[in-house]
């Protein structure tokens, strides 16, 4: 037991001194210029440890950003077509959280979703979005991502909608962020509630729950 505490132990700080490389290394450089070369000299490891842990610098790097991905997940509003809002119900601020987190790791949402970004890690994003936003939409009131499961049955509707969003951040990043957070949410969330209501979603509600027309 011992040994393998201590195997355990060794796994980690690998992967930490790598993951920490890969950040260094994009305030310094776009994703595209960095080599997995460049990431085990900065990390101190031979490049064959490199390949036990990752398979290239874009797994590295949709790995090392998922507790901040999680955190997006986090910040992304249940989208709830089973009950509609009350006409003066305030809803500009619904997705404010989501584009504040991405204001504040601007720099490393660019080098990851921008022009120069991985391919894999947008994927891995709009899964993860798509995930959360299925849940949204087939348990209601669920208010929580927490729980969210890995992978759910296809869903078409929730992949256009993490899609949405995503090209949204996407293209918000490419302008240098214009205007705030909850402008930006204000503008969009009329059309991401538009679209979860004319899913055939609202058809589902439970007995009592409200529908949306």
């Amino acid at each position: 037991m011992p040994a393998q505490r201590f195997t355990d132990r060794r796994l980690r700080r690998t992967r930490t001194a790598l993951e920490h490389a890969l950040l260094e290394l994009l305030a310094e450089r776009e994703l595209g210029q960095i080599s997995v070369a460049d990431l085990t000299r900065r990390a101190d490891v031979n490049r064959s440890t490199f390949y036990e842990h990752y398979t290239s610098v874009d797994d590295l790097a949709a790995r090392a950003c998922t507790a901040m991905f999680d955190e997006l997940i986090a910040a992304t509003p249940v989208i709830s077509p089973h009950q509609a809002p009350p006409p003066d119900a305030v809803t500009s601020d619904a997705l404010a959280g989501v584009f504040a987190h991405v204001a504040e790791h601007a720099h490393l949402y660019q080098a990851l979703l921008g022009d120069d970004g991985s391919a894999n890690v947008i994927n891995y994003l709009h899964r993860r979005i798509s995930v959360a936003v299925h849940v949204n939409l087939t348990v209601p009131d669920s208010g929580t991502h927490a729980d969210d499961p890995a992978e759910v049955p296809r869903d078409t509707a929730a992949a256009f909608l993490a899609g949405a969003l995503l090209g949204t951040v996407m293209d918000w990043l490419r302008h240098d962020c214009p205007g705030t957070p909850e402008q930006v949410g204000a503008a969009i969330w009329p059309h991401l509630l538009a679209v979860a209501s004319a899913t055939g979603y609202a058809a589902q509600a439970g007995p009592g729950e409200a529908r949306v027309p």
